[in-house]
């Protein structure tokens, strides 16, 4: 090894033992087979659905066994394993096209732009539609991958507002002032107090400047939704004119809300109100990559100017077979049991979390669980030791994970449960408890502590009614 490559990881080698030190440090892991899956994000369980499994098989097989042409060879274009580049040199299809004319029709929208991930997709969307003057206004619990695309975006201005102001789960908690932002937690100001400075600004007043609002549908870290048709109600009272562009990432929500798994979007009816939506296939879908809803126009632009699209080989028909045999289980309506049944596991898995907390009421530090109606697949389960209790649930065969700052805000560590169709009620009863278990022993040594300071202090107290001085 070189001296030079030696002092380099010299000094990435401190980097990481900081990190560790802070207790921050990431590793990769594998997930046992045996294990019961209360962490992934493939809600529906559609990647281990055999009937969808057998689809794919079945159109990869008729790929592979396509008849050679007059010549005795098959067609040199064809190909299972790779694209052979990017979308705008050998790496279209009509395949793929039809593939995004079958997404848009699906969720109400005039066109789609398939990208390799959701990443991507944010990234090339923020990063290259917004123009010099332009504004942008977020979520702050948005997604790294906005934040990634804000960072070489031309846009002027990027500014936060509260999660509180648009989260369904806080709705009537805070309101916007000085004090209730510091209940929650927050330092910025809600989306309502956003928009309305920005309108005194007179460029975005007289629409010589755009406002994109960039939000999620279902947020992976809290479980909670966001109240879209008022988020749209005050765009439209601080932009009467049109130019406030709402983008909403569904990459959580697709295929958990909606008739047939289309979205928060579709289940309210909005989908002529929202500028842009991006999808993930790899959470409900069960594949693997992304696209944006957007106008043709906009597809267009995206296509001569995001480079997540432009500079990356685009996706191999194995990736868009898997998304259209998907699609075609959810356009035939076969993936609404499962969510009527996830919907259903749902409010039992929060009923059962919410009697383990007000049965052991144990203080906040230890563990908390929110009571809420909220039909989220995804439940964060409050404490201060998130790897003490998810070190427990997995010693039982439960895969739950850890989610520890700065991935979620100091303070606010948590055990993430994801439930899926998969899952059953006898799984969530054992899962409650061995929790409960977990508790009543860290609710025992606290108890102990208790004991052990208190009969400290009686003996300082005894010592000193003697007149002797105590030893500490």
């Amino acid at each position: 090894m070189s001296d030079t490559k030696g002092r380099l990881d010299d000094t990435l080698g401190e980097i990481l033992a900081r990190r560790k030190a802070r207790g921050r440090l990431r590793k990769l892991s594998n997930t046992p087979t045996d294990f019961v899956d209360f962490s992934s994000n493939g809600y529906l369980s559609l990647s281990t659905n055999l009937e969808i499994q057998k689809s794919l098989l079945s159109r990869l097989q008729a790929e592979v066994a396509t008849p050679k042409d007059s010549n005795g060879s098959r067609d040199s274009h064809r190909s299972l394993l790779g694209s052979g580049g990017s979308r705008l040199l050998d790496g279209n299809s009509p395949f793929a096209e039809s593939l995004e004319d079958k997404i848009a029709s699906f969720h109400g929208a005039e066109a789609a732009l398939l990208f390799t991930s959701a990443y991507d997709a944010n990234t090339g969307l923020l990063g290259s539609v917004p123009q010099p003057g332009d504004v942008i206004i977020y979520d702050e619990l948005i997604h790294a991958s906005v934040h990634e695309g804000m960072r070489v975006s031309r846009a002027a201005k990027k500014i936060p507002f509260a999660h509180s102001s648009i989260s369904e789960a806080q709705r009537g908690r805070t309101t916007d002032t000085k004090e209730s932002r510091a209940i929650s937690g927050s330092k910025n100001q809600g989306l309502g107090h956003v928009l309305r400075e920005l309108a005194k600004d007179e460029r975005v007043a007289s629409c010589k400047a755009n406002v994109f609002i960039c939000v999620e549908g279902l947020y992976s870290m809290d479980g909670d939704t966001i109240l879209l048709k008022e988020i749209v109600e005050t765009v439209d009272q601080y932009l009467p004119s049109g130019n406030g562009y709402i983008i909403v990432d569904e990459a959580h929500s697709v295929g958990v809300f909606g008739k047939d798994g289309r979205g928060l979007v579709c289940q309210l009816g909005l989908e002529d109100r929202i500028w842009a939506r991006v999808l993930g296939f790899g959470k409900a879908i069960g594949c693997a990559g992304g696209v944006v809803l957007c106008s043709p126009v906009t597809r267009s632009y995206l296509i001569n100017y995001a480079k997540s699209l432009i500079y990356t080989t685009s996706m191999t028909f194995t990736s868009l077979a898997s998304i259209d045999v998907v699609y075609d289980f959810l356009v035939s309506g076969q993936s609404e049991p499962l969510r009527r049944y996830l919907e259903t596991l749902i409010y039992y898995t929060r009923h059962k979390l919410c009697a383990l907390y007000t049965r052991l009421r144990p203080d906040r530090h230890t563990l908390y669980v929110e009571e809420t109606t909220l039909k989220s697949p995804i439940i964060p389960v409050l404490t201060a030791s998130p790897r003490s209790l998810a070190e427990h649930c997995q010693r039982f065969g439960f895969m739950v994970r850890p989610i520890v700052s700065p991935t979620v805000p100091a303070g606010s560590e948590r055990v993430r449960i994801c439930l899926h169709f998969a899952n059953t009620k006898k799984q969530v009863d054992e899962l409650c408890d061995v929790i409960e278990a977990w508790v009543r022993n860290q609710m025992s040594k606290v108890a102990s502590q208790g004991n052990t300071e208190s009969l400290k202090l009686k003996e300082i107290a005894h010592v000193f009614a003697k007149g002797d001085k105590p030893r500490l």
